[in-house]
């Protein structure tokens, strides 16, 4: 038995771990309180379902339907983005798991992973067999919230993932000793589909040859399939005349980099929880240093007696123990009704009893070499961050804020304002055509509240935009405040109709109905850019410095 490889397979895991992320982070919306595992579900890309899990299947949703299709056979069906990111990071805990019980563990992608067979380390505990290792195995994940896992265990690799596709909930199926050719042989050729593009294209043309079972193409000659086949069919008919040979890459479990501090009894007060959890981050900091990391995105988990408040906090540098003691005191504020701080919502149940742990999690850590002083010393950028920091320790986590650039027509719809150091989410893309745009360069001040104007041609007129985008008059004179200023050129317009059903209702709103963009100089050189509201309103969005 020596040489043999385990498989543990957990079927549709992007869904499971789409779950498992509503249930931890409390965005569960359904009618019954907490996530169940049993309900339809499944996960789309590009309104595509890319993987549904059994309760979906038995309701007709299948793989490649679109999400209206998949709607309409069952309406109740739980949509979850496609999420790579969120499928590895759930799949951590199962290794961690598996790991636990047998080392050596090799991830082959999220959802499945290979070991070495278990032999007499499970027989000095009284268990007998692959089986019964497996058994061993299933219990630990369910522990983990991990229900539907399966196990194949065989000579070589290949053979042992095709076992555990094949296996029951729970069980094992455990391909004998040299055994695997004629285990392979029996199988179907759309198996093939699992590998991805590449095998249901070589499925599909195997079905079209007539060749059912992996069993007709291994007995076609090596030639043949190398000529007609490609490197992929090659390798699939090696592998069912039984000549594949496992290679498994065990991993290095990762440090154990988190931290965390118990209060016994639970903290009240948000400031004794602060001053207690000094101590725990400088340790923290202190083990990342100890391995030349920093981290720049933390998660903090403060747990308390009626639930669990987490968020992920982000840094432009690198976390020092003081930002993290700032990062507990802004979370337990923002989730206390008397609080006098503003700040985001926490991810998860608002505080409102006494804290009991507070965990700190490094999400992102990178090489401190990379965040290091120079040889002389923090350049200006450095010096730049470290006073804002101090500035925003003094007045709130949203008090700095910096603008970014994000799509849109005019120049106040362009800009937005994200607390400093956070990641920017929810911003319009820029990538959209946005017609009606004004053309760059882009004014050098936006007015928060913008300017009365009034815009006359020759005669004393006022100037405005007709339905079909054309001006009444050539823009002559311009007042902005008290002052009259002659024009002295002008460009324009760029008309837009926008929120025209808002415009009709009454309802205020920054964007109503017909506008126009102009931009406009005058004969003193100063820059504007103006815009004309529908019917004869004028105002100074922007200008040119």
């Amino acid at each position: 038995m020596a040489g043999r490889t385990m498989v543990l397979w957990c079927p549709d895991w992007a869904v499971t771990a789409g779950m498992l992320e509503l249930a931890d982070t409390g965005a569960w919306t359904g009618a019954e309180p907490g996530v169940d595992a049993a309900a339809p579900a499944v996960v789309l890309a590009n309104n595509v379902v890319t993987v549904c899990n059994a309760a979906a299947r038995s309701e007709g949703v299948r793989r490649g339907q679109r999400r209206r299709d998949a709607q309409a056979r069952c309406p109740e069906v739980m949509l979850l983005a496609a999420n790579p990111d969120r499928d590895a990071r759930w799949f951590e805990p199962v290794l961690a798991a598996v790991e636990a019980v047998r080392p050596g563990v090799a991830p082959l992608r999220p959802g499945l992973l290979a070991v070495p067979a278990p032999g007499r380390y499970f027989a000095r505990r009284g268990l007998d067999g692959e089986e019964a290792a497996a058994a061993v195995l299933a219990e630990r994940l369910v522990q983990e919230g991990v229900w539907d896992s399966r196990f194949g265990a065989a000579d070589d690799l290949y053979t042992a993932e095709r076992a555990a596709r094949q296996a029951s909930p729970q069980a094992c199926l455990s391909i004998a000793a040299g055994g695997s050719a004629e285990f392979l042989r029996g199988l179907p050729v759309t198996v093939l589909a699992d590998d991805g593009p590449e095998g249901a294209e070589l499925a599909g043309l195997l079905r079209r040859l007539g060749l059912a079972l992996l069993a007709d193409f291994a007995r076609l000659g090596a030639g043949e399939v190398a000529n007609r086949f490609g490197s992929y069919g090659a390798d699939v008919w090696r592998r069912v005349q039984g000549r594949e040979a496992t290679r498994l890459a065990p991993r290095t479990p990762p440090p154990e980099l988190a931290c965390a501090i118990s209060f016994e009894p639970p903290l009240e007060s948000a400031e004794a929880v602060t001053f207690s959890v000094r101590t725990t981050a400088e340790r923290f900091v202190a083990g990342l240093a100890d391995r030349q990391l920093v981290a720049t995105s933390v998660r903090i988990e403060a747990e308390f007696e009626e639930g669990v408040s987490t968020r992920t906090w982000l840094h432009p540098r690198c976390f020092t123990s003081r930002d993290l003691v700032d990062r507990v005191h802004w979370q337990l504020q923002a989730g206390m009704a008397s609080s006098g701080l503003r700040s985001r919502k926490s991810v998860g149940e608002t505080i409102s009893s006494a804290v009991t742990v507070v965990r700190f999690l490094p999400d992102v850590v990178e090489p401190a070499g990379d965040h290091a002083d120079g040889l002389w010393g923090g350049g200006a950028e450095e010096q730049v961050v470290r006073g804002v920091a101090r500035v925003q320790a003094m007045v709130g986590y949203d008090a700095v804020r910096v603008p970014v650039l994000q799509g849109g027509r005019g120049a106040a719809d362009r800009q937005a304002l994200v607390p400093w150091g956070e990641r920017p989410v929810g911003l319009r893309p820029v990538d959209r055509p946005w017609p009606g745009r004004i053309p760059g360069p882009a004014p050098s001040r936006v007015f928060a509240t913008p300017l009365e104007a009034e815009v006359v041609d020759e005669a004393s007129v006022p100037v405005a935009v007709t339905p079909r985008g054309l001006v009444t008059g050539e823009p002559w004179r311009i007042r902005i405040g008290r002052h009259w200023c002659p024009v002295a050129s002008w460009a324009g317009p760029w008309p837009v109709d926008e929120g025209w059903w808002l415009a009709s209702s009454g309802a205020a709103g920054p964007a109503q109905g017909l506008t126009a963009r102009f931009q406009v100089v005058g004969v003193d050189g100063r820059a504007w850019l103006l815009r004309w509201h529908a019917p004869a309103r004028w105002e100074v969005e922007a200008a040119y410095d």
